[in-house]
């Protein structure tokens, strides 16, 4: 049985890529004072944390390139990327919305699994907990996204 995927990640996917699509390419790899990325480290990190979170990435996943785990992990930076190594605007994208429809193919007894491993931060125990928490980590990116594009656009 597949799940109806939850409003709320629905809901906030969408905005998520309403955003990321119209984005223009020319302001994705600026930086605005006061944050400590760009907004392509951030699109490229949401898709990261999600295929982390729910498909095992980069052990049980080739969804995403591997160099992804360094591009896009909590901790890196866009000053150490390789310009031949960054994955295009257009190219992220396409993976969210895949991503997106693989999240949606997910069994209901995937969520009730519980974490083969320990999230260190609030006590999350389950699929679910995680997937709840991937809802909140996205709003929470998309969020310094649109300031920073505020940011870079006010100049």
């Amino acid at each position: 049985m597949v799940i109806v995927m939850p409003k709320q990640f629905q809901l906030t996917r969408d905005f998520l890529l309403h955003f990321v699509k119209n984005v223009d390419d020319s302001i994705i790899d600026t930086k605005p004072n006061g944050f400590n990325n760009n907004l392509r480290w951030h699109i490229g990190h949401v898709l990261t944390t999600g295929e982390k979170f729910l498909f095992g990435f980069p052990t049980q996943t080739t969804f995403v390139p591997e160099n992804y785990k360094t591009l896009f992990e909590m901790g890196s930076s866009p000053a150490d990327w390789n310009e031949e190594d960054v994955p295009s605007l257009t190219v992220l994208i396409e993976q969210l919305e895949a991503q997106t429809a693989r999240i949606r193919e997910l069994e209901a007894d995937f969520f009730e699994q519980e974490l083969p491993f320990n999230f260190p931060y609030f006590n999350l125990k389950t699929y679910d907990d995680l997937f709840a928490f991937m809802m909140y980590h996205e709003a929470d990116h998309l969020g310094q996204m649109k300031a920073m594009k505020k940011m870079v656009l006010n100049k």
